[in-house]
């Protein structure tokens, strides 16, 4: 381990094998830091952050403090990184409530600048949030989404896999797997042709998907309807039941086409 002489660690804070703490980091008691991982200058962890391996927090990052919801009552929760993930400068990440127990960032996630992760928040691997991205409590970011800088997610909100969200918007309702979502107010702007293309999905997979949507959001029936339209009309690939499922489990409602 290289810990810089001003940094504070708490001799009850669990750090792996080629650790770097850079000056004047604190890292409090039951924290646990994975192998290899870089703790910049001035970060500050928290009680009850476990980050996994090969972690980098860039300077003034702070992580696993206790949630900005009037409910919490002190009780023991969590905020948990997986490996190889990256958080720049100046984010703060907020451990769970007792409604969850934890808030949980997954695995090779890109969190840039000035980034909020609220209570409770769950996301996937590969997650990239641009700059000044702000979630509240309860939002689900599932795998591979892309978020553009200064958007700001509203609580229970769900963001499905595959997905890209705009810069500088409102994210009041669910946005579905493989889309695009843009405009104010927030709207469908189609599928997410460019990020699917770079991850190696088929011509005939984007074509289903592009055809569950325009059931979707251009057949006039009504949502429940257009599911069961879209089982009835498409082979039942993966992509199709994600989507299918996703919509299903909807409690806030997706983003309207226009």
């Amino acid at each position: 381990m290289d810990i810089h002489p001003t940094a504070i660690v708490h001799p009850d804070a669990q750090l792996g094998e080629g650790v770097h703490v850079g000056p004047y980091a604190v890292i409090e008691a039951d924290v646990v830091v994975g192998e290899a991982c870089e703790i910049g200058p001035h970060v500050y962890l928290d009680s009850g952050t476990r980050l996994g391996k090969r972690v980098k927090i860039y300077k003034g990052a702070v992580l696993g403090t206790a949630p900005q919801d009037l409910k919490y009552t002190g009780e023991k929760t969590y905020l948990e990184v997986g490996d190889d993930t990256t958080i720049r400068e100046f984010a703060t990440l907020n451990r769970g409530t007792d409604y969850r127990g934890k808030t949980v960032v997954g695995k090779h996630c890109f969190l840039m600048a000035y980034v909020h992760v609220a209570h409770d928040c769950l996301l996937g691997d590969h997650v990239i949030l641009s700059n000044g991205v702000n979630m509240a409590g309860h939002v689900e970011i599932q795998d591979h989404v892309g978020i553009g800088g200064l958007t700001a997610i509203h609580q229970f909100v769900r963001i499905g896999t595959y997905s890209f969200v705009g810069g500088g918007l409102r994210v009041t309702k669910d946005v579905p797997p493989y889309v695009l979502a843009m405009g104010e107010p927030i709207r469908y702007g189609g599928t997410n042709v460019v990020g699917l293309k770079r991850k190696g999905f088929s011509s005939r997979v984007m074509r289903d998907i592009k055809r569950a949507y325009t059931i979707i959001y251009r057949s006039n029936l009504l949502l429940k309807e257009a599911v069961k339209e879209v089982e009835s009309r498409l082979q039942p690939s993966p992509e199709i039941r994600v989507i299918v499922d996703f919509i299903r489990k909807s409690e806030r409602g997706i983003i309207p086409l226009r």
